[in-house]
């Protein structure tokens, strides 16, 4: 299988040898024809002045002999000339030549008419009589004795003579010399053309076997050593591999973030299991326990049994939402909807729906300023979801007597929202992977309330979907805040 560079090295060799041949076809015809031309027009009047300035042709006799003689005498002062008399039908009657080396007995007449009558339209080729399929540029004139047309002077230039020598010329050393030296600085040319363009597919061909090892490797481009590239907005094939290498740089870090993820989702599949098992155990445990003592318990305990089992069903339902909540915002398959609202009303009402949770914790739930106007342009649903998973959260780690404070402050063109509490805090070594959906905290409180420990990682996800952050700062025994930005709107 030949390389780019072979076919396309080939294909110009050929180029050049066609476009070679048809530039020496052309010069040397158009040289040729250019000689022919300019030696017609020259001897165009030869004949003409020779029958007028010659008594003999003159006369318009028909003296084959003294025509021959006088036709030879000519031919010794001219010698690249040949020399005929043709009657009026076009017969030849007298020659310069042997008569052994004539082949034909009449010349075609048409050319010589044409070139009587316009002298200009040059080269005017006619029949050479030594050859039966030759012909010659020529000069001709009419003879006519009176008004009696007697025949035509018919001179062909560059005859027999002519041509031997010119073929002597042609053959000669220093002719051939300098046509090696001709075909040697072509072929030399050509030899560079082809160079230079090695030069320029060499990097095509590196880059085509870079992309059959990287091919090989399965696209793993820690098994290849890729070219580095140079920038370079006039070189298109550099252009070229810069981006062939950083598609590839980004099909690797595309295949380790899906590798990654798979590993993330099998890691929480683990991880959580737990905490199906747990509510699911305990569910089927109570359950289990009613079949088998059925009337042997009494009311109250059944009583007791149902809502424990009712609750547990409760957490395992609540926790499965999650699951698929959490991973519906992985897939970004989330409609955003936007609008202008007011968030002093929002807060108000979140913490209305939890003010009754706090009152039986004795938990102080405030917001500052009471009097809340700004006006934010945000998801109102989805901030809703995330600040209502900050004060559960805030609620499950904050002892009796604590508080828990919504504060709203300006920033320039952003109000920030923070959810602090005084409760159980968070540790160093917890505050990093806390919004990590598989990690759950030293210091976390396993009690009656429904929750599923994927809320803050649900919140932080949220949260960038409506373009911000979720920050927290903490410190163990001393509380935590929770808080993230909203754009202002102006009124």
């Amino acid at each position: 299988m030949l390389s780019l560079y072979h076919r396309l090295a080939f294909s110009i060799c050929c180029a050049f040898i066609i476009m070679a041949s048809l530039l020496f076809y052309w010069s040397n015809s158009l040289a040729e024809q250019s000689k022919f031309q300019a030696e017609q027009k020259l001897h165009s009047q030869l004949a003409e002045h020779l029958a007028h300035d010659n008594p003999l042709l003159q006369e318009g006799v028909y003296d084959k002999k003294a025509l021959e003689n006088l036709f030879h005498t000519l031919m010794l002062l001219g010698p690249a000339f040949e020399f005929y008399f043709l009657d009026p039908a076009g017969n030849i009657i007298a020659y310069s030549a042997e008569a052994s080396k004539i082949k034909r007995q009449s010349v075609e007449l048409s050319p010589l008419v044409a070139l009587i009558a316009h002298p200009d339209a040059v080269p005017i080729f006619g029949d050479d009589p030594r050859h039966l399929d030759k012909q010659k540029i020529f000069s001709a004139a009419p003879i006519y004795r009176g008004d009696n047309l007697q025949g035509y002077l018919y001179i062909i230039i560059g005859g027999e003579i002519y041509d031997s020598i010119f073929s002597q010329v042609q053959n000669d050393e220093n002719l051939q010399q300098y046509s090696v030296l001709l075909i040697t600085a072509l072929l030399l040319l050509l030899l560079i053309l082809l160079t230079i363009f090695r030069y320029f597919t060499a990097p095509i061909k590196q880059l085509a076997s870079e992309m059959q090892a990287i091919k090989a490797a399965k696209f793993d481009q820690s098994k290849v050593t890729l070219s580095q590239w140079q920038h370079s907005k006039n070189n298109e094939v550099h252009m070229l591999g810069v981006t062939f290498r950083e598609m590839i740089t980004q099909i690797n870090l595309q295949l380790a973030q899906l590798t990654e993820n798979d590993r993330i989702r099998r890691e929480l599949l683990t991880h959580l299991s737990h905490d199906l098992r747990t509510p699911l155990a305990t569910m089927q445990g109570y359950i289990e326990t009613m079949v088998i003592k059925g009337e042997q318990l009494s009311s109250q305990d059944q009583a007791e049994y149902l809502a424990t089992a009712q609750r547990n069903g409760k957490q395992l339902k609540r926790l499965i939402d999650q699951i698929f909540e959490l991973a519906h915002l992985e897939d970004g398959q989330v409609t955003v909807n936007l609008e202008t609202f007011a968030i002093g009303e929002l807060l108000h009402d979140i913490i209305a729906k939890f003010a009754l949770k706090a009152k039986d914790k004795h938990i102080s739930l405030t917001l500052q300023p009471q009097q809340c106007r700004y006006i934010v342009y945000s998801d109102i649903a989805k901030l809703e979801r995330i600040i209502t998973n900050l004060l559960e959260n805030a609620l499950r780690h904050t002892s009796e007597d604590g508080e828990i404070t919504i504060i709203v402050s300006q920033l320039t063109d952003k109000i920030k929202i923070s959810v602090s509490d005084n409760g159980s805090g968070i540790s160093k070594e917890d505050i990093t992977y806390i919004f990590d959906a598989r990690y759950r905290a030293s210091n976390a409180i396993e009690d009656n309330t429904p929750h599923a420990g994927l809320g803050l990682a649900i919140s932080q996800k949220l949260s960038r979907i409506l373009n911000s952050e979720l920050l927290v700062e903490s410190k163990l025994g001393l509380g935590s805040s929770f808080s993230l930005s909203l754009q202002l709107v102006n009124h």
